[in-house]
């Protein structure tokens, strides 16, 4: 049986994005985002569940979005599901992040429109 790892979810920015490049020159984008879901809780009252998600986007992709993204900019993401591991002081530490393949920003105030694709605004901007 094939595995499938793939990730879709709306959410909006909870900071800044941030850029960087690896020491090879790739440029990454690193960003948060809450995806909010709603639910019933036993009272009969509206309830809301938000798990925050970290982002990571490559290369052109990346640098569209430090460029044209902001805090509480809303943003669908898909992408694949990934284990980030590292050790500090000692202790080894692990997470769950998003490694990008496709990211549309969904905001209509954007400068371009609503629903455009990184890689939409990289060759609008460059005609």
């Amino acid at each position: 049986m094939a595995n499938l790892n793939k990730v879709l979810l709306i959410g909006r920015l909870t900071r800044a994005p941030e850029l960087r490049y690896t020491k090879t020159g790739k440029a990454v984008c690193s960003f948060s985002i809450a995806v909010n879901s709603f639910y019933t809780g036993s009272n009969s009252e509206k309830q809301e569940n938000v798990c925050f998600v970290d982002v990571s986007a490559w290369g052109r992709q990346g640098e569209t979005c430090a460029e044209y993204l902001n805090k509480g900019s809303t943003v669908f993401v898909e992408g694949r599901l990934r284990l980030e591991k590292w050790e500090k002081d000692g202790q080894r530490k692990s997470k769950h992040s998003i490694s990008a393949r496709v990211i549309q920003f969904l905001d209509s105030r954007s400068r371009y429109g609503g629903m455009q694709s990184a890689d939409e605004v990289v060759s609008t901007s460059s005609k």
